[in-house]
């Protein structure tokens, strides 16, 4: 994929199989927003070709295909009406809607609800979104990207700007939260390793938009591809199911 003379992803090649559950990590500029904006239909592939939930990149509607896949990304926070309920906006992602308008319908409030009691939110319902902390606005875009039952769920970068303890509840609540019936197949965009919690099953580590690795977690995420990948040599230690990072020969630097 080009854009002007730059290569901004080369040679991609990734498949995310239902039950399956993958983050995707890399330096910034490795191409990570890029290849979410391919997936999503922002950006068009110079070559090759793009297929989510079997359908094919300029063959199908992607305003339709939109609906079925929930995104949580910091453009759609910052889009959120500040007076808007945590109800309206989840009750919003039925229709992929920013700016939650018109009648709620008995049975969207319903389903908005139950939602809001999955993710340990029912009392915030009517609470408007500019009194919402950063973690709470995190739970009910997930919210919103679940009222359309989507089978895939974008993350990206949904630890932007929480704090440390912030960050353990949401990722905590994300554990609980693949563990309910039928969760749909999740795709996390980081840059820490921090992040990557049990249950993710698969890793795609980029550099410059070339793939440095690409498969089962315990293969495919190790300390000679995060050294690639962040460009000097990095120690990756993992305790309790948990990662973190460390620098030799360096006393104070760390990626929190």
């Amino acid at each position: 994929m080009r854009r002007g003379l730059a290569v901004i992803l080369d040679s991609v090649s990734w498949r995310v199989q239902p039950g399956q559950h993958w983050v995707i990590l890399g330096a910034n500029g490795s191409g990570k927003t890029s290849l979410l904006s391919a997936l999503t239909g922002y950006l068009t592939p110079t070559s090759g070709g793009v297929e989510v939930l079997s359908q094919h990149y300029g063959r199908s509607d992607w305003r339709e295909l939109r609906k079925r896949v929930g995104v949580v990304s910091s453009a759609i926070r910052q889009r959120i009406p500040p007076e808007e309920s945590a109800l309206e906006t989840i009750v919003s992602g039925r229709l992929a809607m920013i700016d939650f308008w018109g009648e709620m319908t008995p049975t969207d409030r319903r389903r908005g609800l139950r939602i809001l009691r999955q993710i340990e939110c029912l009392s915030l319902a009517a609470r408007p979104w500019s009194y919402l902390s950063q973690g709470e606005r995190q739970r009910v875009l997930i919210g919103r990207a679940l009222m359309a039952r989507p089978p895939l769920l974008i993350l990206d970068e949904p630890c932007a700007g929480l704090d440390p303890a912030a960050r353990e509840h949401f990722l905590q609540f994300l554990q609980r939260l693949v563990r309910t019936r039928r969760p749909p197949s999740t795709v996390l965009v980081t840059h820490h390793v921090e992040e990557i919690m049990p249950f993710f099953s698969h890793v795609l580590i980029l550099r410059n938009g070339r793939v440095l690795a690409c498969g089962p977690r315990v293969r495919a995420l190790t300390a000679k591809s995060l050294s690639a990948a962040f460009g000097e040599p990095v120690r990756l230690r993992r305790k309790q199911g948990r990662y973190s990072l460390g620098f030799p020969g360096s006393r104070a630097r760390s990626i929190l």
